[in-house]
């Protein structure tokens, strides 16, 4: 069993139920899927920054990215709708176990002046979003291979109903909140 879902399972259900006075270990918020989402910008003038983004996504994440088109035709940024523009994984089951373990005890203390995520980035549903600037900061990433240095979002859905169980649910799985 993934380290993760094991911590969840033996440390996280108990802790949650005993706080939140959950009847059910059901009832209990867990994580749903975590999309990973590359935009790439620079796609229009040079195609070859999407194949790179997506190679870099399919070796972060361990499973094939899916392309994303422009839904609207912007003129000030010369996009037409149905060009291709991004990328994104979703992830679910152990996968997304094991992508959360890496980020969370590998990438995001790598990054320079870590203080921690905000903790403002909740949704008002339970779900949070976390912008990377720079997707060198995951060990499967050869900097010198790399093209240009991109961003990327992740998002982590969970079944939880407010975002002060979310919150919850992410302290206890580790995640490190900025302390205000």
């Amino acid at each position: 069993m993934v380290r993760m879902k094991e911590k969840y399972f033996k440390e996280v259900v108990p802790e949650l139920q005993k706080q939140f006075g959950f009847k059910s270990v059901m009832q209990v918020p867990r994580l749903h899927k975590i999309v990973v989402n590359m935009g790439v910008g620079g796609a229009l003038q040079n195609p070859k920054l999407l194949d790179a983004a997506m190679q870099d996504l399919a070796a972060i994440t361990g499973q094939k990215p899916k392309l994303c088109r422009a839904k609207l035709s912007v003129a000030a940024f010369k996009l037409r709708e149905g060009v291709p523009i991004g990328c994104k994984v979703t992830l679910r089951g152990d996968h997304m176990y094991e992508f959360y373990d890496r980020l969370v005890n590998i990438s995001l203390p790598r990054i320079r002046d870590f203080r921690g995520v905000p903790t403002k980035s909740f949704d008002g549903r339970g779900n949070y979003t976390l912008g990377i600037k720079e997707h060198i900061i995951f060990p499967e990433i050869e900097y010198d291979k790399v093209m240009q240095v991109m961003g990327m979002d992740i998002v982590i859905v969970t079944t939880a109903k407010t975002d002060e169980q979310a919150s919850a649910l992410l302290r206890q799985m580790e995640l490190p909140f900025r302390k205000n």
